[in-house]
């Protein structure tokens, strides 16, 4: 039969404009697309051979053969697969998204064979992915088992295409594709480079069941020109082998290639489900935290497979931020990709397969933190800050809040060594209904916190928040176990036992009597604080600061400071201890004269003290330098 010039079935021409425009956003996904379509041609020939052994013609070695052409300025990829009649070509090709893929899983369905579904190109528009790097495609393609007519199928990407009767040797199909100037030469493109391509194929069909073969020219030393057949495929992902077989060095390998971790991972974990959703996963968390993991330019999500043929590098479908660490990939048959397998759509199986490698991660960690706790101890230097910001983050997700909480470590004033809340409680008196918790900038500077000498008279352990993000994460947690949490910077803090409640009363009314001095002593230091007053949690400090019950702490408001947010400013309490020296003398200055410049300065040196307790610096060191010195000479 003669060439014949046939058009595209419907609209055709504006679709492939889609495909060839919208659908795929990376150009070199076209060379993944029809790898992938020559390997399902030969899983066909493969499954036909089942049960007629002819229709291989004697030829049962299966593979996939690349040439990239410099000269030429083509690129031709070929299979021994199970090729196409005149009517495939038609219905097949000739029609966009009438996928012969599709037909040839509905008739394994029908032969009741599940197992070997594991095909790729059910869309019936990888194929056009050629026009996106492609000024012209031939394809050349003669069915298995049948003599050698063969037929050529033509087209320049308009919505026509010309196909007539050839002959072809051998089974299988053949595509050249007539590249376009800039993906020759190009400088980000240059697809007829051996190397180029052979990185694609590593990057996205590297475990393709089948050979994937390159020529590769080298010169000996007399000049010759040498043809060297490579396969440059692996075939076999490591993730498919059982566990068992597969040494520590072999997955340290693996990761160091995959995802260039230069050092063993810290954990390795390798799952394999089936049933209703079929995944396989391949995760580890890495030796160390990467440098920018808390920056807005890291990526998170892990690499995504369909049938070992590589999908999308960063996919953050499966699991959640606060994991943002783990590296790795899940390969699944069943996760709804879009028409372009760039994409995963959102489903209930995402949500099943994240759901559950996130609970073998946290099954894991807490299995390490209560068999090898110096082992946990090394993951929480690198990522317990990522949990800490789960927590906080998921403030109103109860859910996330129990997973998390059990595996937080804290440095508390017993040894000033990392402890759960869990064992934190399990050593509190019987009579001590609170956990207590205190913030500054590191241990030393918390414990010489003056509120904390109360506590540790009566030997209540503090948990001490060093890191700028413990605070939120507790504060989200609100409570454990039943016990609240109670910061000792905030003005709600006291103690419950009978003495302490004596004190409390005697305080108020003594606060009562010193009224116009505590307004007085606000009206000197100005909007600085909110409020001046009272305290009985000091012993013998003689000045502290507190924050209110709601809104942020003070840590809170350095840790945004840089921001410039004048509403995230914390209400500022100045106690003062009654009982002290210093608050007689005060007094005593207000009682001679509250208008003098001596009580105004008594009053800002006390403020200028609380802060400095705190590990802030006062607006103005050298002012304050200056009346200290002043207060001294007299």
């Amino acid at each position: 039969m003669s060439a014949e010039t046939l058009e595209f079935q419907a609209e055709t021409k504006r679709l492939l404009d889609l495909v060839i425009n919208s659908i795929y956003t990376n150009k070199e996904i076209f060379l993944r697309e029809l790898i992938s379509n020559a390997s399902d041609a030969i899983d066909k020939l493969h499954f036909e051979s089942l049960t007629n052994h002819d229709i291989l013609e004697g030829n049962e070695d299966f593979e996939i053969f690349i040439v990239p052409d410099s000269d030429t300025k083509t690129i031709t990829i070929s299979d021994n697969g199970i090729g196409m009649t005149r009517d495939e070509v038609i219905a097949n090709i000739g029609t966009i998204a009438q996928s012969g893929t599709r037909a040839f899983l509905d008739k394994m369905s029908d032969a009741g064979d599940s197992n070997n579904e594991e095909l790729i190109g059910q869309f019936g528009v990888g194929f056009y992915s050629a026009f996106i790097v492609a000024q012209k495609v031939e394809l050349t393609t003669r069915k298995a088992g049948g003599e050698n007519s063969a037929v050529k199928w033509t087209c320049e990407g308009a919505g026509e295409y010309v196909i007539e009767d050839v002959d072809k040797p051998s089974r299988g199909t053949t595509i050249i594709l007539h590249l376009k100037p800039e993906f020759v030469s190009g400088d980000e493109f240059n697809f007829t480079d051996h190397f180029t391509i052979e990185s694609l194929v590593k990057k996205y069909s590297d475990y393709i069941r089948y050979p994937i073969k390159m020529n590769f020219y080298t010169e000996d030393k007399d000049k010759n020109h040498i043809v060297e057949v490579r396969t440059v495929n692996s075939m076999q992902p490591l993730w498919t082998r059982n566990k068992s077989d597969i040494s520590e060095d072999e997955y340290e390998e693996f990761f160091r290639h995959q995802f260039h971790e230069w050092e063993k991972p810290m954990e390795i974990f390798h799952t394999k489900a089936e049933g209703t959703i079929e995944y396989t996963a391949l995760l580890c968390i890495p030796k160390r935290a990467a440098s920018n993991l808390f920056f807005a330019d890291y990526e998170p999500g892990l690499q995504l497979y369909s049938r070992h043929v590589f999908v999308m590098d960063k996919c953050k479908d499966f699991l959640p931020d606060y994991f943002r660490f783990v590296k790795g990939l899940v390969d699944s048959p069943d996760l709804p990709l879009n028409v372009s397998r760039e994409i995963l759509q959102q489903s209930r199986d995402v949500k099943k397969i994240g759901r559950a490698l996130e609970k073998n991660i946290l099954k894991q960690l807490a299995k390490a933190l209560k068999n090898d706790r110096e082992h946990y101890e090394e993951f929480w230097a690198q990522f317990g800050k990522s949990l800490k910001i789960g927590v906080y983050n998921n403030t109103y997700d109860s859910k996330v809040k129990e997973d998390l909480q059990d595996l937080l470590l804290f440095v508390t004033s017993k040894d000033l060594k990392l402890s759960t809340l869990a064992e934190y409680v399990e050593r509190m008196p019987a009579t001590q209904k609170k956990i207590y918790c205190a913030t500054g900038k590191d241990a030393a500077s918390i414990a010489k916190l003056p509120q904390l000498e109360i506590l540790r008279e009566r030997g209540i352990e503090v948990i001490y928040l060093v890191d700028p993000v413990d605070e939120f994460a507790l504060n989200a947690l609100v409570s454990y176990n039943g016990k609240e949490i109670q910061s000792v910077n905030r003005e709600d803090f006291e103690l419950e036992d009978e003495d302490s409640q004596k004190t409390k009363s005697e305080i108020d009314e003594l606060s009562r009597s010193y009224e116009e001095l505590l307004l007085d002593v606000k009206a000197a230091i100005g909007e600085s604080v909110n409020e001046v007053r009272l305290t009985a949690r000091l012993k013998s400090g003689a000045v502290c600061l507190m924050t209110g019950i709601n809104g942020p702490s003070l840590n809170m408001e350095q840790t945004f400071a840089p921001m410039n947010n004048p509403f995230f400013k914390a209400h500022r309490i100045l106690g003062l201890n009654p009982n002290h020296p210093l608050f007689k003398k005060l007094s005593g200055v207000h009682a001679q004269d509250k208008n003098s410049d001596k009580f105004k300065d008594f009053c800002k040196l006390l403020y200028a003290q609380a802060l400095l307790i705190e590990g802030i610096m006062p607006d103005n060191p050298v002012d304050l330098a200056n009346k200290i010195a002043e207060l001294m000479s007299n």
